[in-house]
Protein backbone atom coordinates (compact mmCIF):
# COMPACT_ATOMS: atom_id res chain seq x y z
CA UNK A 1 0.00 0.00 0.00
CA UNK A 2 1.45 3.57 -0.74
CA UNK A 3 1.55 6.57 1.21
CA UNK A 4 2.64 8.52 -1.13
CA UNK A 5 0.22 10.60 -3.49
CA UNK A 6 -0.24 8.41 -6.78
CA UNK A 7 0.12 10.22 -10.12
CA UNK A 8 -2.25 8.93 -13.30
CA UNK A 9 -2.82 10.79 -16.54
CA UNK A 10 -5.85 10.90 -18.93
CA UNK A 11 -4.06 10.04 -21.84
CA UNK A 12 -7.20 9.14 -24.48
CA UNK A 13 -10.85 10.22 -24.44
CA UNK A 14 -12.32 8.13 -27.39
CA UNK A 15 -10.63 6.32 -29.97
CA UNK A 16 -9.57 9.07 -32.26
CA UNK A 17 -8.29 11.13 -29.62
CA UNK A 18 -4.69 13.04 -30.74
CA UNK A 19 -1.60 10.70 -30.69
CA UNK A 20 0.09 13.45 -28.59
CA UNK A 21 -1.29 12.90 -25.19
CA UNK A 22 0.52 9.51 -24.23
CA UNK A 23 4.16 10.73 -25.13
CA UNK A 24 3.16 14.64 -23.53
CA UNK A 25 2.26 12.80 -20.28
CA UNK A 26 4.90 10.07 -20.07
CA UNK A 27 7.34 12.75 -19.58
CA UNK A 28 5.75 14.14 -16.25
CA UNK A 29 7.74 13.69 -13.31
CA UNK A 30 6.71 10.94 -10.77
CA UNK A 31 3.84 9.58 -13.34
CA UNK A 32 3.07 6.20 -12.61
CA UNK A 33 -0.21 5.09 -14.48
CA UNK A 34 -1.51 5.83 -18.19
CA UNK A 35 -4.68 5.49 -18.58
CA UNK A 36 -6.72 5.09 -22.00
CA UNK A 37 -10.63 5.85 -22.90
CA UNK A 38 -11.62 3.79 -26.60
CA UNK A 39 -14.72 2.73 -26.17
CA UNK A 40 -18.00 4.20 -27.18
CA UNK A 41 -21.36 2.32 -28.10
CA UNK A 42 -20.87 2.75 -32.18
CA UNK A 43 -17.17 1.83 -31.55
CA UNK A 44 -17.99 -1.43 -30.04
CA UNK A 45 -20.56 -2.29 -32.54
CA UNK A 46 -17.23 -1.45 -35.57
CA UNK A 47 -14.61 -3.97 -33.49
CA UNK A 48 -17.54 -6.19 -33.54
CA UNK A 49 -17.55 -6.04 -37.02
CA UNK A 50 -14.25 -6.45 -37.71
CA UNK A 51 -13.02 -8.98 -35.47
CA UNK A 52 -16.28 -11.30 -37.28
CA UNK A 53 -14.50 -10.52 -40.79
CA UNK A 54 -10.96 -11.06 -38.97
CA UNK A 55 -10.18 -12.86 -35.73
CA UNK A 56 -6.93 -11.57 -35.02
CA UNK A 57 -8.96 -8.02 -34.87
CA UNK A 58 -12.03 -6.22 -32.58
CA UNK A 59 -9.91 -4.16 -31.08
CA UNK A 60 -8.71 -0.34 -30.87
CA UNK A 61 -5.49 -0.68 -33.41
CA UNK A 62 -4.81 2.64 -32.93
CA UNK A 63 -3.49 1.71 -28.95
CA UNK A 64 -0.47 -1.27 -30.08
CA UNK A 65 0.57 0.78 -33.47
CA UNK A 66 0.16 4.25 -32.97
CA UNK A 67 0.72 4.81 -29.23
CA UNK A 68 2.07 1.35 -27.55
CA UNK A 69 4.88 2.42 -30.24
CA UNK A 70 5.38 5.54 -29.28
CA UNK A 71 5.82 5.51 -25.53
CA UNK A 72 6.58 1.16 -24.48
CA UNK A 73 10.05 2.16 -24.31
CA UNK A 74 9.97 5.47 -22.62
CA UNK A 75 7.57 3.84 -19.99
CA UNK A 76 9.28 0.63 -19.44
CA UNK A 77 12.17 2.82 -18.78
CA UNK A 78 10.46 5.29 -15.97
CA UNK A 79 8.26 2.71 -14.62
CA UNK A 80 4.81 3.76 -16.19
CA UNK A 81 2.49 0.94 -16.23
CA UNK A 82 -0.46 1.20 -19.06
CA UNK A 83 -4.46 0.49 -18.30
CA UNK A 84 -6.83 0.79 -21.12
CA UNK A 85 -10.04 -0.49 -22.43
CA UNK A 86 -8.74 -0.97 -25.60
CA UNK A 87 -9.79 -4.32 -26.38
CA UNK A 88 -13.04 -3.93 -27.12
CA UNK A 89 -14.61 -7.21 -28.53
CA UNK A 90 -11.06 -8.63 -28.48
CA UNK A 91 -8.48 -8.31 -25.68
CA UNK A 92 -6.63 -11.04 -25.79
CA UNK A 93 -6.26 -10.46 -29.63
CA UNK A 94 -5.24 -6.55 -28.16
CA UNK A 95 -2.53 -8.42 -25.40
CA UNK A 96 -1.32 -10.49 -28.35
CA UNK A 97 -0.60 -8.08 -30.82
CA UNK A 98 1.29 -5.99 -27.65
CA UNK A 99 3.35 -8.58 -27.05
CA UNK A 100 4.66 -8.82 -30.61
CA UNK A 101 5.38 -5.09 -30.42
CA UNK A 102 7.41 -5.51 -27.08
CA UNK A 103 9.18 -7.87 -28.69
CA UNK A 104 10.49 -6.19 -31.46
CA UNK A 105 10.97 -2.97 -29.38
CA UNK A 106 13.19 -5.05 -27.05
CA UNK A 107 11.13 -4.51 -23.76
CA UNK A 108 9.79 -6.86 -21.37
CA UNK A 109 6.68 -6.24 -20.22
CA UNK A 110 4.19 -8.51 -18.54
CA UNK A 111 0.88 -8.05 -20.12
CA UNK A 112 -2.94 -8.87 -18.52
CA UNK A 113 -5.87 -9.13 -19.86
CA UNK A 114 -9.35 -8.62 -18.38
CA UNK A 115 -12.69 -10.08 -19.51
CA UNK A 116 -15.86 -11.40 -19.06
CA UNK A 117 -17.77 -9.09 -20.17
CA UNK A 118 -19.10 -10.18 -23.24
CA UNK A 119 -22.53 -11.50 -23.22
CA UNK A 120 -23.27 -12.24 -26.36
CA UNK A 121 -23.65 -16.37 -25.21
CA UNK A 122 -26.48 -15.36 -23.38
CA UNK A 123 -28.35 -13.51 -25.28
CA UNK A 124 -30.73 -16.56 -26.61
CA UNK A 125 -31.75 -17.54 -22.88
CA UNK A 126 -32.12 -13.88 -21.79
CA UNK A 127 -34.38 -13.55 -25.03
CA UNK A 128 -36.62 -16.29 -23.69
CA UNK A 129 -36.61 -14.76 -20.40
CA UNK A 130 -38.47 -11.49 -21.96
CA UNK A 131 -35.17 -9.21 -21.34
CA UNK A 132 -36.39 -5.40 -22.35
CA UNK A 133 -34.55 -2.04 -22.52
CA UNK A 134 -34.01 -0.18 -19.92
CA UNK A 135 -35.32 2.36 -21.46
CA UNK A 136 -38.42 1.78 -23.87
CA UNK A 137 -39.41 -1.42 -22.27
CA UNK A 138 -38.58 -2.91 -26.08
CA UNK A 139 -37.96 -6.37 -26.60
CA UNK A 140 -34.63 -7.49 -27.37
CA UNK A 141 -34.33 -7.29 -30.99
CA UNK A 142 -32.73 -10.40 -32.79
CA UNK A 143 -30.17 -9.06 -34.63
CA UNK A 144 -27.62 -7.87 -31.99
CA UNK A 145 -24.35 -6.71 -33.21
CA UNK A 146 -22.61 -6.65 -29.73
CA UNK A 147 -23.59 -6.87 -25.93
CA UNK A 148 -21.14 -6.38 -23.34
CA UNK A 149 -21.64 -5.64 -20.13
CA UNK A 150 -19.66 -2.57 -17.75
CA UNK A 151 -17.54 -4.23 -15.53
CA UNK A 152 -15.44 -2.50 -12.98
CA UNK A 153 -11.85 -1.69 -11.50
CA UNK A 154 -11.43 -4.88 -9.13
CA UNK A 155 -10.42 -7.12 -11.78
CA UNK A 156 -8.01 -4.34 -13.36
CA UNK A 157 -6.39 -3.84 -9.64
CA UNK A 158 -5.78 -7.88 -9.34
CA UNK A 159 -4.35 -7.25 -12.79
CA UNK A 160 -2.02 -4.55 -11.46
CA UNK A 161 -1.26 -7.08 -7.94
CA UNK A 162 -0.32 -10.04 -10.11
CA UNK A 163 2.15 -8.22 -11.33
CA UNK A 164 1.13 -6.94 -14.97
CA UNK A 165 2.82 -3.89 -16.98
CA UNK A 166 0.03 -3.42 -18.72
CA UNK A 167 -3.53 -4.19 -18.35
CA UNK A 168 -6.34 -4.31 -21.43
CA UNK A 169 -9.24 -4.87 -21.00
CA UNK A 170 -12.81 -5.48 -22.34
CA UNK A 171 -15.63 -2.95 -21.37
CA UNK A 172 -15.60 -1.41 -18.06
CA UNK A 173 -16.75 1.52 -16.67
CA UNK A 174 -14.66 4.63 -18.27
CA UNK A 175 -13.10 5.20 -14.88
CA UNK A 176 -13.07 1.89 -13.89
CA UNK A 177 -9.10 1.74 -15.84
CA UNK A 178 -8.22 5.12 -13.05
CA UNK A 179 -9.85 3.61 -10.17
CA UNK A 180 -8.48 0.12 -10.50
CA UNK A 181 -4.75 2.19 -9.87
CA UNK A 182 -6.01 3.66 -6.81
CA UNK A 183 -7.47 0.24 -5.48
CA UNK A 184 -4.21 -1.23 -5.92
CA UNK A 185 -1.85 1.47 -4.65
CA UNK A 186 -3.27 2.22 -2.00
CA UNK A 187 -4.97 -0.94 -1.11
CA UNK A 188 -8.76 -0.15 -0.82
CA UNK A 189 -11.29 -2.37 0.17
CA UNK A 190 -14.20 -3.24 -1.68
CA UNK A 191 -16.54 -1.83 1.06
CA UNK A 192 -14.40 1.63 1.02
CA UNK A 193 -17.09 3.65 -0.55
CA UNK A 194 -16.17 7.02 0.01
CA UNK A 195 -12.51 6.40 -1.21
CA UNK A 196 -14.44 4.31 -3.90
CA UNK A 197 -16.39 7.12 -5.06
CA UNK A 198 -13.70 9.63 -4.77
CA UNK A 199 -11.53 7.21 -7.29
CA UNK A 200 -13.92 7.27 -9.49
CA UNK A 201 -14.38 11.25 -9.40
CA UNK A 202 -10.94 11.21 -10.34
CA UNK A 203 -11.57 9.01 -13.35
CA UNK A 204 -14.41 10.73 -14.36
CA UNK A 205 -12.89 13.93 -14.66
CA UNK A 206 -10.00 12.81 -16.67
CA UNK A 207 -11.78 10.34 -18.62
CA UNK A 208 -12.29 12.26 -21.61
CA UNK A 209 -9.12 13.51 -21.92
CA UNK A 210 -8.50 16.95 -22.51
CA UNK A 211 -12.03 17.86 -21.79
CA UNK A 212 -10.78 18.38 -18.00
CA UNK A 213 -8.25 20.91 -18.98
CA UNK A 214 -10.27 23.29 -20.87
CA UNK A 215 -11.54 21.24 -23.69
CA UNK A 216 -15.13 22.15 -24.11
CA UNK A 217 -14.76 25.10 -21.37
CA UNK A 218 -17.85 27.71 -21.77
CA UNK A 219 -15.22 30.53 -21.81
CA UNK A 220 -13.02 29.15 -24.26
CA UNK A 221 -11.29 32.89 -25.16
CA UNK A 222 -9.96 32.08 -21.90
CA UNK A 223 -7.96 28.59 -22.52
CA UNK A 224 -4.48 29.66 -24.55
CA UNK A 225 -2.58 27.43 -26.78
CA UNK A 226 -5.54 25.04 -28.04
CA UNK A 227 -2.71 23.24 -30.57
CA UNK A 228 -0.42 22.16 -27.36
CA UNK A 229 -3.38 21.79 -24.99
CA UNK A 230 -2.23 19.58 -21.89
CA UNK A 231 -3.42 16.36 -21.04
CA UNK A 232 -5.25 15.42 -17.20
CA UNK A 233 -3.04 14.80 -14.76
CA UNK A 234 -4.70 13.56 -11.26
CA UNK A 235 -2.49 13.77 -7.91
CA UNK A 236 -4.44 11.26 -5.45
CA UNK A 237 -3.82 10.94 -1.87
CA UNK A 238 -5.05 7.62 0.40
CA UNK A 239 -7.93 9.05 1.37
CA UNK A 240 -9.44 9.64 -1.88
CA UNK A 241 -8.76 13.33 -1.63
CA UNK A 242 -7.11 14.66 -5.38
CA UNK A 243 -5.60 17.51 -7.56
CA UNK A 244 -6.13 17.82 -10.96
CA UNK A 245 -3.43 19.42 -12.47
CA UNK A 246 -1.64 19.12 -16.23
CA UNK A 247 2.17 18.87 -17.58
CA UNK A 248 4.28 22.01 -16.76
CA UNK A 249 4.31 24.52 -19.92
CA UNK A 250 1.86 22.73 -22.08
CA UNK A 251 -1.35 24.89 -23.21
CA UNK A 252 -5.15 24.74 -21.56
CA UNK A 253 -6.44 25.79 -18.47
CA UNK A 254 -7.14 23.56 -15.34
CA UNK A 255 -9.64 26.03 -13.04
CA UNK A 256 -12.56 25.36 -10.63
CA UNK A 257 -15.29 26.38 -13.65
CA UNK A 258 -13.44 24.27 -16.19
CA UNK A 259 -13.05 21.05 -13.68
CA UNK A 260 -16.55 21.52 -12.63
CA UNK A 261 -18.04 21.36 -16.16
CA UNK A 262 -16.38 18.18 -16.79
CA UNK A 263 -17.98 16.79 -13.09
CA UNK A 264 -21.28 17.58 -14.82
CA UNK A 265 -20.44 15.90 -17.97
CA UNK A 266 -23.17 13.11 -19.23
CA UNK A 267 -24.03 12.19 -15.54
CA UNK A 268 -27.68 11.95 -14.09
CA UNK A 269 -28.74 11.97 -10.71
CA UNK A 270 -25.50 13.51 -8.58
CA UNK A 271 -26.66 11.88 -5.28
CA UNK A 272 -26.91 8.12 -7.35
CA UNK A 273 -23.98 8.13 -10.09
CA UNK A 274 -23.66 4.22 -10.70
CA UNK A 275 -20.87 2.28 -10.98
CA UNK A 276 -20.54 -1.05 -10.86
CA UNK A 277 -18.07 -0.92 -7.18
CA UNK A 278 -19.83 1.98 -5.75
CA UNK A 279 -22.84 4.26 -6.06
CA UNK A 280 -21.10 7.69 -6.08
CA UNK A 281 -22.61 10.88 -4.53
CA UNK A 282 -21.25 14.01 -6.16
CA UNK A 283 -23.55 16.65 -4.57
CA UNK A 284 -21.45 17.59 -1.48
CA UNK A 285 -17.72 17.39 -3.63
CA UNK A 286 -15.74 20.72 -3.51
CA UNK A 287 -12.97 22.53 -5.50
CA UNK A 288 -10.87 25.37 -4.67
CA UNK A 289 -7.72 26.24 -6.71
CA UNK A 290 -4.34 24.74 -5.02
CA UNK A 291 -2.30 26.68 -7.00
CA UNK A 292 -1.27 28.05 -11.12
CA UNK A 293 -3.20 25.34 -13.03
CA UNK A 294 -4.11 23.37 -10.04
CA UNK A 295 -7.76 21.74 -8.71
CA UNK A 296 -7.96 20.56 -5.43
CA UNK A 297 -11.61 18.61 -5.62
CA UNK A 298 -12.44 16.37 -2.10
CA UNK A 299 -15.99 15.45 -0.22
CA UNK A 300 -17.52 12.82 -2.83
CA UNK A 301 -19.14 9.73 -0.96
CA UNK A 302 -20.11 6.39 -1.61
CA UNK A 303 -22.99 3.52 -0.96
CA UNK A 304 -23.12 -0.13 -1.68
CA UNK A 305 -23.19 -0.68 -5.35
CA UNK A 306 -26.15 -2.32 -7.00
CA UNK A 307 -26.88 -5.83 -7.71
CA UNK A 308 -26.59 -5.61 -11.16
CA UNK A 309 -24.56 -4.27 -14.08
CA UNK A 310 -25.58 -2.41 -16.94
CA UNK A 311 -25.25 -4.04 -20.58
CA UNK A 312 -25.07 -2.11 -23.60
CA UNK A 313 -26.07 -4.11 -26.39
CA UNK A 314 -25.71 -2.80 -30.30
CA UNK A 315 -28.47 -4.10 -32.95
CA UNK A 316 -28.73 -3.54 -36.69
CA UNK A 317 -31.57 -1.72 -37.79
CA UNK A 318 -32.10 -0.71 -41.15
CA UNK A 319 -29.56 2.15 -43.20
CA UNK A 320 -28.63 5.47 -42.74
CA UNK A 321 -27.25 7.75 -45.34
CA UNK A 322 -26.16 11.80 -45.31
CA UNK A 323 -26.08 13.84 -47.38
CA UNK A 324 -25.11 17.98 -48.42
CA UNK A 325 -25.05 20.41 -50.94
CA UNK A 326 -23.31 23.66 -49.98
CA UNK A 327 -25.24 26.99 -51.67
CA UNK A 328 -23.94 30.28 -52.04
CA UNK A 329 -25.65 33.76 -53.32
CA UNK A 330 -28.67 35.57 -51.90
CA UNK A 331 -31.66 33.28 -49.97
CA UNK A 332 -28.96 30.93 -49.36
CA UNK A 333 -30.83 29.22 -46.65
CA UNK A 334 -34.58 28.97 -48.35
CA UNK A 335 -32.89 27.90 -51.44
CA UNK A 336 -30.85 25.03 -49.53
CA UNK A 337 -34.08 24.28 -47.40
CA UNK A 338 -36.27 24.11 -51.05
CA UNK A 339 -33.11 22.01 -52.27
CA UNK A 340 -33.59 19.02 -49.34
CA UNK A 341 -37.28 19.14 -49.79
CA UNK A 342 -37.21 18.57 -53.12
CA UNK A 343 -34.51 15.40 -53.17
CA UNK A 344 -37.05 13.75 -50.31
CA UNK A 345 -39.87 14.46 -52.74
CA UNK A 346 -38.17 13.03 -56.23
CA UNK A 347 -36.61 9.54 -54.22
CA UNK A 348 -40.30 9.27 -52.28
CA UNK A 349 -41.89 9.16 -55.95
CA UNK A 350 -38.58 6.77 -57.06
CA UNK A 351 -39.64 4.81 -53.91
CA UNK A 352 -43.38 4.36 -54.55
CA UNK A 353 -42.55 3.35 -58.57
CA UNK A 354 -40.49 0.34 -57.44
CA UNK A 355 -42.50 -0.95 -54.93
CA UNK A 356 -40.26 0.36 -51.59
CA UNK A 357 -42.06 1.85 -48.64
CA UNK A 358 -40.75 5.12 -47.45
CA UNK A 359 -38.01 6.23 -45.58
CA UNK A 360 -38.39 5.72 -41.80
CA UNK A 361 -37.06 8.62 -40.66
CA UNK A 362 -35.37 11.46 -42.11
CA UNK A 363 -33.71 15.46 -40.95
CA UNK A 364 -33.59 17.97 -42.68
CA UNK A 365 -31.51 21.31 -41.35
CA UNK A 366 -29.77 23.57 -43.00
CA UNK A 367 -26.62 24.42 -41.22
CA UNK A 368 -25.63 28.28 -40.30
CA UNK A 369 -29.63 28.68 -39.91
CA UNK A 370 -29.50 28.42 -35.86
CA UNK A 371 -31.99 25.55 -36.70
CA UNK A 372 -31.18 23.85 -33.22
CA UNK A 373 -32.48 26.99 -31.49
CA UNK A 374 -35.58 26.76 -32.86
CA UNK A 375 -38.29 29.12 -31.68
CA UNK A 376 -35.25 31.23 -30.31
CA UNK A 377 -33.30 31.40 -33.04
CA UNK A 378 -32.09 34.88 -34.59
CA UNK A 379 -32.53 35.54 -38.54
CA UNK A 380 -29.59 35.93 -40.59
CA UNK A 381 -29.14 36.53 -44.11
CA UNK A 382 -27.29 34.13 -45.37
CA UNK A 383 -25.27 34.40 -48.19
CA UNK A 384 -23.48 30.83 -47.86
CA UNK A 385 -25.11 27.81 -46.22
CA UNK A 386 -24.93 24.05 -46.09
CA UNK A 387 -28.08 21.70 -46.84
CA UNK A 388 -27.72 18.50 -44.67
CA UNK A 389 -30.57 15.89 -45.14
CA UNK A 390 -30.14 12.43 -43.16
CA UNK A 391 -32.41 10.20 -43.81
CA UNK A 392 -32.68 6.21 -43.08
CA UNK A 393 -34.88 3.41 -44.34
CA UNK A 394 -35.31 -0.34 -43.75
CA UNK A 395 -33.25 -1.11 -47.11
CA UNK A 396 -29.81 -0.80 -49.05
CA UNK A 397 -31.09 -0.11 -51.69
CA UNK A 398 -33.66 2.89 -51.16
CA UNK A 399 -30.82 4.54 -49.69
CA UNK A 400 -28.48 4.30 -52.72
CA UNK A 401 -31.13 5.36 -55.00
CA UNK A 402 -30.99 9.03 -52.29
CA UNK A 403 -27.32 8.89 -52.61
CA UNK A 404 -27.45 9.09 -56.35
CA UNK A 405 -30.20 11.49 -56.54
CA UNK A 406 -28.48 14.33 -54.60
CA UNK A 407 -25.65 15.21 -57.21
CA UNK A 408 -28.00 16.53 -60.27
CA UNK A 409 -29.16 19.40 -57.44
CA UNK A 410 -25.93 20.79 -58.82
CA UNK A 411 -27.75 21.16 -62.16
CA UNK A 412 -31.11 20.70 -62.20
CA UNK A 413 -32.50 23.56 -59.27
CA UNK A 414 -30.47 26.08 -57.08
CA UNK A 415 -28.61 28.91 -58.54
CA UNK A 416 -24.97 29.18 -56.54
CA UNK A 417 -25.15 24.84 -55.58
CA UNK A 418 -21.36 24.61 -55.58
CA UNK A 419 -20.70 20.98 -54.40
CA UNK A 420 -21.16 18.17 -51.65
CA UNK A 421 -19.74 18.05 -48.30
CA UNK A 422 -19.06 14.35 -49.21
CA UNK A 423 -16.62 12.93 -51.06
CA UNK A 424 -18.45 11.48 -54.07
CA UNK A 425 -22.07 10.13 -53.20
CA UNK A 426 -22.76 9.98 -49.60
CA UNK A 427 -22.18 6.52 -48.93
CA UNK A 428 -24.90 3.91 -47.26
CA UNK A 429 -24.53 2.36 -43.99
CA UNK A 430 -25.69 0.33 -41.43
CA UNK A 431 -28.19 2.04 -38.85
CA UNK A 432 -26.91 1.11 -35.54
CA UNK A 433 -29.16 1.21 -32.44
CA UNK A 434 -28.36 1.04 -28.73
CA UNK A 435 -29.90 -1.64 -26.61
CA UNK A 436 -29.69 -1.28 -22.49
CA UNK A 437 -30.51 -4.11 -19.89
CA UNK A 438 -29.79 -4.88 -16.40
CA UNK A 439 -28.36 -8.33 -15.50
CA UNK A 440 -27.28 -9.44 -12.31
CA UNK A 441 -23.64 -9.84 -11.52
CA UNK A 442 -24.11 -13.47 -10.13
CA UNK A 443 -24.47 -13.82 -13.29
CA UNK A 444 -21.30 -12.93 -15.14
CA UNK A 445 -17.48 -13.49 -14.21
CA UNK A 446 -15.09 -11.29 -14.94
CA UNK A 447 -11.24 -12.93 -15.58
CA UNK A 448 -7.94 -11.93 -15.64
CA UNK A 449 -5.38 -13.88 -17.90
CA UNK A 450 -1.64 -13.33 -16.91
CA UNK A 451 1.17 -15.54 -18.33
CA UNK A 452 -0.88 -18.18 -19.44
CA UNK A 453 -2.83 -18.22 -16.27
CA UNK A 454 -6.50 -17.28 -16.11
CA UNK A 455 -8.34 -16.17 -12.63
CA UNK A 456 -12.44 -15.63 -11.63
CA UNK A 457 -12.18 -12.70 -10.32
CA UNK A 458 -15.06 -13.09 -7.31
CA UNK A 459 -16.76 -9.52 -6.91
CA UNK A 460 -19.26 -8.19 -4.12
CA UNK A 461 -23.03 -9.11 -5.40
CA UNK A 462 -24.19 -5.19 -4.10
CA UNK A 463 -26.96 -4.45 -2.55
CA UNK A 464 -30.82 -4.69 -3.70
CA UNK A 465 -32.06 -1.74 -1.62
CA UNK A 466 -33.94 0.98 -3.79
CA UNK A 467 -31.85 4.10 -4.56
CA UNK A 468 -33.73 7.68 -2.99
CA UNK A 469 -33.39 9.78 -5.79
CA UNK A 470 -31.49 13.15 -5.19
CA UNK A 471 -33.00 16.76 -4.46
CA UNK A 472 -33.72 19.62 -6.19
CA UNK A 473 -33.10 22.97 -4.50
CA UNK A 474 -36.06 25.82 -3.70
CA UNK A 475 -37.00 27.83 -6.19
CA UNK A 476 -38.51 31.10 -4.64
CA UNK A 477 -37.81 33.81 -6.70
CA UNK A 478 -36.41 36.91 -5.21
CA UNK A 479 -38.59 39.86 -5.48
CA UNK A 480 -37.12 42.06 -8.63
CA UNK A 481 -36.23 45.60 -7.83
CA UNK A 482 -37.32 48.45 -10.46
CA UNK A 483 -33.97 48.21 -12.09
CA UNK A 484 -34.02 44.75 -12.97
CA UNK A 485 -32.69 43.55 -16.20
CA UNK A 486 -32.89 40.52 -18.75
CA UNK A 487 -29.28 38.60 -19.49
CA UNK A 488 -28.93 35.63 -21.18
CA UNK A 489 -27.73 32.87 -18.83
CA UNK A 490 -24.29 32.76 -20.13
CA UNK A 491 -24.05 36.21 -17.95
CA UNK A 492 -24.54 34.23 -14.69
CA UNK A 493 -23.23 30.43 -15.44
CA UNK A 494 -20.93 28.10 -16.95
CA UNK A 495 -22.40 24.66 -18.69
CA UNK A 496 -21.58 21.54 -20.15
CA UNK A 497 -23.79 18.49 -21.64
CA UNK A 498 -23.35 15.35 -22.79
CA UNK A 499 -25.42 12.21 -23.67
CA UNK A 500 -26.85 8.97 -22.09
CA UNK A 501 -28.50 6.95 -24.83
CA UNK A 502 -31.43 9.54 -26.01
CA UNK A 503 -31.14 11.41 -22.87
CA UNK A 504 -28.99 14.47 -22.86
CA UNK A 505 -27.82 16.14 -19.40
CA UNK A 506 -27.14 19.49 -19.09
CA UNK A 507 -24.64 20.84 -16.28
CA UNK A 508 -25.51 24.63 -15.46
CA UNK A 509 -22.60 26.33 -12.21
CA UNK A 510 -23.48 29.50 -11.14
CA UNK A 511 -20.63 31.88 -11.49
CA UNK A 512 -20.62 33.62 -8.29
CA UNK A 513 -22.76 31.95 -5.26
CA UNK A 514 -25.30 35.51 -5.64
CA UNK A 515 -26.30 34.61 -8.64
CA UNK A 516 -27.72 31.22 -7.61
CA UNK A 517 -31.11 32.20 -6.29
CA UNK A 518 -31.71 33.93 -9.46
CA UNK A 519 -30.65 30.83 -11.46
CA UNK A 520 -32.98 28.79 -9.35
CA UNK A 521 -35.71 30.44 -9.57
CA UNK A 522 -35.76 30.86 -13.08
CA UNK A 523 -33.88 28.22 -14.70
CA UNK A 524 -36.56 26.05 -13.50
CA UNK A 525 -37.01 22.06 -14.98
CA UNK A 526 -40.23 23.50 -16.19
CA UNK A 527 -38.41 26.16 -17.68
CA UNK A 528 -35.48 24.57 -19.09
CA UNK A 529 -38.51 22.19 -20.86
CA UNK A 530 -40.36 24.94 -22.19
CA UNK A 531 -37.34 26.46 -23.80
CA UNK A 532 -36.43 22.91 -25.63
CA UNK A 533 -39.59 21.81 -26.07
CA UNK A 534 -38.22 21.90 -29.78
CA UNK A 535 -35.25 19.23 -29.04
CA UNK A 536 -36.96 17.55 -25.94
CA UNK A 537 -39.81 15.18 -26.07
CA UNK A 538 -39.12 13.81 -22.29
CA UNK A 539 -39.49 14.63 -18.86
CA UNK A 540 -37.20 17.15 -17.60
CA UNK A 541 -35.73 17.20 -13.89
CA UNK A 542 -33.77 19.06 -12.41
CA UNK A 543 -31.17 18.17 -9.23
CA UNK A 544 -28.68 20.42 -7.23
CA UNK A 545 -25.26 20.14 -6.55
CA UNK A 546 -24.65 23.39 -2.95
CA UNK A 547 -20.97 21.91 -2.86
CA UNK A 548 -20.11 23.65 -6.26
CA UNK A 549 -23.29 25.65 -6.54
CA UNK A 550 -24.84 24.10 -9.94
CA UNK A 551 -27.41 22.31 -10.86
CA UNK A 552 -27.75 19.29 -12.92
CA UNK A 553 -31.04 18.89 -15.93
CA UNK A 554 -31.57 15.34 -17.22
CA UNK A 555 -33.83 16.07 -20.99
CA UNK A 556 -35.19 12.51 -21.61
CA UNK A 557 -36.29 11.43 -25.52
CA UNK A 558 -33.79 14.64 -26.10
CA UNK A 559 -31.46 13.40 -28.97
CA UNK A 560 -33.58 12.09 -31.88
CA UNK A 561 -32.99 8.16 -30.89
CA UNK A 562 -29.56 9.37 -29.41
CA UNK A 563 -25.96 8.22 -30.34
CA UNK A 564 -26.07 6.08 -33.51
CA UNK A 565 -29.34 5.65 -34.07
CA UNK A 566 -30.15 9.73 -34.38
CA UNK A 567 -30.15 11.73 -37.76
CA UNK A 568 -29.53 14.70 -36.13
CA UNK A 569 -26.66 16.87 -36.65
CA UNK A 570 -25.89 16.89 -32.86
CA UNK A 571 -26.34 13.24 -31.77
CA UNK A 572 -24.87 13.69 -28.57
CA UNK A 573 -26.07 17.07 -27.38
CA UNK A 574 -22.72 18.54 -27.56
CA UNK A 575 -24.40 21.85 -28.18
CA UNK A 576 -27.42 21.30 -26.03
CA UNK A 577 -25.90 23.49 -23.04
CA UNK A 578 -25.05 26.26 -25.59
CA UNK A 579 -28.70 26.66 -26.36
CA UNK A 580 -29.74 26.54 -22.81
CA UNK A 581 -27.48 29.46 -22.06
CA UNK A 582 -29.02 31.41 -24.39
CA UNK A 583 -32.23 31.93 -21.95
CA UNK A 584 -32.69 34.98 -20.69
CA UNK A 585 -32.34 35.54 -17.07
CA UNK A 586 -34.33 38.47 -15.24
CA UNK A 587 -31.82 39.89 -12.02
CA UNK A 588 -31.00 42.99 -10.68
CA UNK A 589 -29.06 45.64 -12.89
CA UNK A 590 -26.42 46.10 -10.23
CA UNK A 591 -25.78 42.52 -9.61
CA UNK A 592 -23.52 42.19 -12.62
Amino acid sequence: MSDSVVRIGGASGFWGDSSVGAPQLAMVPGIRYLVFDYLAELTMSILAAARAKNPDLGYATDFVEVTARQILQTCHARGIRLIANAGGMNPRACARALEKLAAELGVAARIAVVDGDDVMPMLPSLRERGVRDLYTGAPLPQRVTSANAYLGALPIARALALGADIVVTGRVVDSAVTLGALIHEFGWDAGDYDRLAAGSLAGHLIECGCQATGGLFTDWRDVPDWAHIGYPVIECAADGSFVVTKPEGTGGLVSVPSVAEQMLYEIGDPANYILPDVVCDFTRVRMTADGPQRVRVSGARGRPPTETYKVSATCADGFRCTGTLTITGFEAAAKARRSGEAILERTREIFRRQGLADYSATDLSVLGTEGVYGPHAQPHDLREAVMRLAVAHPQRQALEIFSREIAPAGTSWSAGTTGSLNAGRPGVAPQIKQFAFLLPKTAITPRVALDGQIEDIMVPAGSPAALAPGSDAPQECPALPSDAVSVPLLRLAWARSGDKGDSANVGIIARRPEYLPWIASQVSAPAVADYLRHLVHGPVTRYALPGIGAFNFVLEQALGGGGMASLRNDPLGKGMAQIVLGMPVRVPGDLL
